[in-house]
């Protein structure tokens, strides 16, 4: 028989910001369970915001958070031999989610020194509405927009 759905796990806010968002985006950004280092790398990344734009730091990546966040996504169902692209609305959790690690995936591929710089430039272009998590965001939507047509499969 089955049970039902699994428990959400609550996470403890972070110790600096007292922001539970902030907490959550550090454990994505944690490596091989190196906690205190992803941290570290997180909190240098907000110094050299407050350096480089003189704001209050979280606010600057709570910006950058929503302005990477996707709205609409698509997703595959099958439909009597044919798969289609069903676009679909993208629960809040999810939203970010997907937010965290598509900034966290382009502040690694980023060219720089450091990943705390990586991270803070990757964040300040998301900010300005550039960089490749926002690029990454416009394309979920363009590939949502594009599959309008097949949004009578939702399920």
């Amino acid at each position: 028989m089955r049970k039902g759905r699994p428990q959400k796990r609550e996470i403890a806010p972070d110790p600096r910001y007292n922001d539970v968002v902030v907490a959550k985006f550090i454990n994505n950004l944690m490596w091989k369970g190196k906690k205190t280092l992803a941290a570290r790398i997180f909190y240098d990344a907000m110094a050299i915001i407050r350096e480089r734009t003189g704001e209050d730091e979280l606010e600057v990546f709570k910006q950058a958070l929503g302005n990477v966040m996707p709205s609409v996504e698509v997703r595959s169902r099958r439909v009597g031999g044919a798969t289609f692209q069903v676009p679909t609305e993208v629960r809040s959790d999810r939203r970010l989610s997907l937010g965290i690690k598509w900034i966290i995936r382009y502040a690694r591929q980023r060219r720089a020194k450091g990943m705390a710089q990586k991270l803070a430039a990757e964040l300040l272009a998301a900010r300005q509405g550039e960089g490749g998590a926002v690029k990454k965001k416009e394309d979920t939507h363009r590939m949502a927009e594009a599959n309008k047509a097949f949004a009578h499969f939702r399920f």
